[in-house]
């Protein structure tokens, strides 16, 4: 027995945190896209390095993630009987999407799903329609829309995420085979200089060979005043 078919959703929220969904129900795609497009982008600035004819590069940030794909819109009432205003079909997208929201003063945040396994979380970035069929009378029967997304973070999760690798936070490490405390610290603090208080803390007096360890306790750190 066939599963049922699962359409791509596109729901909007009134809030940064996606707990409040606007009234009505979400968008469903008529045809789901042949392509998801998920861009992800590291940016680095070039530095010239000394005696060097080459350019080193330096982490500067990790762009949000970016989410591309179109959708088909048919009103011809072959895909389904019931979808045959062009004009509807338009409108109901764009108050999800697009349309400015006077209670937030703002377009809706916005959350694209498809099935268990895709969820993107963002805010719309461009909107393209093409008309492709027409009515005698000049009226659009299909289209095809070309979507552009781009991730959205709340400032309160961004912070709860910076806390997570935080050095005044306490971690239980795995310890891998091969790593040394400097390396685990600089995994798990993306700095290195705390390796002697984590060894202090859990009674070490080794740091470069930690056979037979295989968890740590990582306390939290106390920063110099």
């Amino acid at each position: 027995m066939n599963a049922s078919l699962e359409l791509l959703k596109i729901t909007g929220y009134t809030d940064e945190e996606y707990q409040s969904p606007i009234s009505g129900q979400p968008y469903s795609v008529m045809i789901n896209p042949d392509t998801l497009k998920w861009g992800r982008n590291v940016e680095y600035n070039e530095q010239q390095i000394p005696d060097s004819s080459s350019a080193s590069q330096k982490y500067k940030c990790t762009s949000s993630d970016k989410l591309n794909f179109d959708i088909v819109i048919d009103c011809t009432g072959i895909v389904d009987s019931k979808r045959v205003s062009m004009a509807t079909e338009i409108s109901a997208l764009e108050k999800i999407i697009y349309t400015y929201n006077g209670d937030i003063h703002r377009p809706n945040f916005v959350k694209i799903q498809w099935g268990s396994s895709i969820t993107f979380k963002g805010v719309l970035k461009s909107f393209d329609i093409s008309y492709t069929l027409f009515k005698p009378d000049g009226s659009p029967l299909r289209a095809k829309i070309s979507l552009g997304f781009s991730q959205y973070i709340s400032p309160t999760t961004v912070k709860k995420q910076d806390k997570q690798a935080s050095p005044d936070v306490t971690h239980m490490v795995n310890v891998v085979e091969g790593m040394s405390l400097p390396q685990l610290c600089q995994k798990v603090w993306n700095d290195n200089s705390y390796y002697v208080q984590v060894a202090k803390y859990n009674n070490l007096n080794k740091f470069r060979n930690l056979t037979g360890v295989s968890k740590l306790i990582f306390p939290p750190i106390i920063q110099p005043s």
